[in-house]
Protein backbone atom coordinates (compact mmCIF):
# COMPACT_ATOMS: atom_id res chain seq x y z
CA UNK A 1 0.00 0.00 0.00
CA UNK A 2 0.89 3.40 -0.92
CA UNK A 3 0.71 6.37 0.92
CA UNK A 4 1.56 10.04 0.01
CA UNK A 5 4.98 8.11 -1.81
CA UNK A 6 5.72 6.42 1.35
CA UNK A 7 5.01 2.25 0.85
CA UNK A 8 3.66 0.57 3.85
CA UNK A 9 3.16 -2.76 4.49
CA UNK A 10 0.05 -4.92 4.72
CA UNK A 11 0.24 -6.13 7.86
CA UNK A 12 1.07 -2.93 9.50
CA UNK A 13 -2.12 -1.44 8.40
CA UNK A 14 -3.52 -4.51 9.61
CA UNK A 15 -1.72 -3.62 13.22
CA UNK A 16 -2.72 -0.14 13.08
CA UNK A 17 -6.67 -0.94 12.14
CA UNK A 18 -6.91 -3.29 15.13
CA UNK A 19 -4.90 -0.62 17.84
CA UNK A 20 -7.86 1.93 16.88
CA UNK A 21 -10.40 -0.17 17.35
CA UNK A 22 -8.99 -1.30 20.86
CA UNK A 23 -8.15 1.79 21.50
CA UNK A 24 -12.09 3.09 20.44
CA UNK A 25 -13.62 0.42 22.23
CA UNK A 26 -12.24 1.14 25.46
CA UNK A 27 -13.33 4.99 24.71
CA UNK A 28 -16.68 3.98 24.40
CA UNK A 29 -16.77 1.74 27.04
CA UNK A 30 -15.52 4.52 29.27
CA UNK A 31 -18.12 6.92 28.26
CA UNK A 32 -20.65 3.76 28.97
CA UNK A 33 -19.55 3.66 32.70
CA UNK A 34 -19.51 7.54 33.38
CA UNK A 35 -23.20 7.98 31.49
CA UNK A 36 -23.82 5.05 33.67
CA UNK A 37 -22.60 6.66 36.77
CA UNK A 38 -24.32 9.96 36.04
CA UNK A 39 -27.87 8.57 35.43
CA UNK A 40 -27.62 6.49 38.70
CA UNK A 41 -26.93 9.97 40.03
CA UNK A 42 -29.23 11.59 39.06
CA UNK A 43 -32.21 8.90 39.66
CA UNK A 44 -30.81 8.98 43.13
CA UNK A 45 -31.69 12.70 43.28
CA UNK A 46 -34.74 12.31 41.54
CA UNK A 47 -35.74 9.71 44.15
CA UNK A 48 -34.61 11.96 47.02
CA UNK A 49 -36.68 14.55 45.50
CA UNK A 50 -39.84 12.17 45.14
CA UNK A 51 -39.67 11.79 49.16
CA UNK A 52 -39.33 15.00 50.10
CA UNK A 53 -35.86 15.41 51.62
CA UNK A 54 -34.91 18.40 50.17
CA UNK A 55 -38.00 20.18 51.33
CA UNK A 56 -37.12 18.99 54.41
CA UNK A 57 -33.80 20.15 54.33
CA UNK A 58 -34.96 23.52 52.82
CA UNK A 59 -37.23 24.18 55.69
CA UNK A 60 -35.09 23.13 58.53
CA UNK A 61 -32.57 25.84 56.62
CA UNK A 62 -35.13 28.57 56.36
CA UNK A 63 -36.14 27.68 60.46
CA UNK A 64 -32.50 29.62 61.68
CA UNK A 65 -33.04 32.57 59.40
Amino acid sequence: MELFGIVIPLWAVFIGIILIAVVAWKLIKFAIKILIVVVVFFAILIGLDVIGVFDGINSFLSSFM
